[in-house]
């Protein structure tokens, strides 16, 4: 498994760990409205899987914009921001940050996507910020497991990859 810290601590990391090449593991998460949301629901995309602990804090917020901004110029990619927090929160932020256009998901009922891709934070009950690029045939492309869960990942490395599953 990846060695994951998240302000300075070491943590456990629940789950499998995925590798570039891998077939996406499936997960079923919750959208902004309860509805189950898997890996199917977004097939035939190139997607970035951009994994945050919570959507309401700095780092989380600025990733967030960041792919999505970055996002909005490629044909045929999804983002989708993934956290446990509950889909009202995410909703809420979207709607407080004026982003009408990004896709969030809660993996706050089961931790399927956490346990799947094997960034669920067993003492913090947090997913460790991670960024995985799908393709359209969900083959994996892209793994980041972000070394330190309060630091960025690297944005440009996921959108170039994206680019390239494209």
């Amino acid at each position: 498994m990846a060695n994951v810290t998240f302000k300075g601590n070491p943590v456990t990391l629940v789950g499998t760990e995925v590798k570039v090449g891998d077939k996406a593991p499936e997960f079923t998460v919750l959208g902004n409205d309860l509805s189950p949301v898997t890996l199917e629901s977004s097939a035939g995309k190139v997607r970035i899987f951009s994994v945050v602990p919570s959507i309401d804090t700095g780092v989380c917020d600025a990733q967030t914009r960041k792919f999505n901004e970055e996002a909005a110029n490629l044909d045929n990619v999804k983002v989708i921001t993934v956290s446990v927090d509950l889909p009202f929160a995410q909703k809420r932020w979207c709607a407080a940050a004026g982003l009408e256009n990004v896709v969030t998901v809660s993996d706050h009922r089961d931790l399927s996507f956490g346990e799947a891709y094997g960034v669920y934070i067993k003492e913090l009950r947090l997913l460790a910020r991670s960024v995985f690029v799908v393709d359209s045939q969900d083959k994996v492309t892209y793994v980041e497991y972000v070394p330190e869960s309060t630091d960025h990942p690297n944005y440009e490395a996921a959108i170039e990859a994206a680019k390239a599953a494209n």
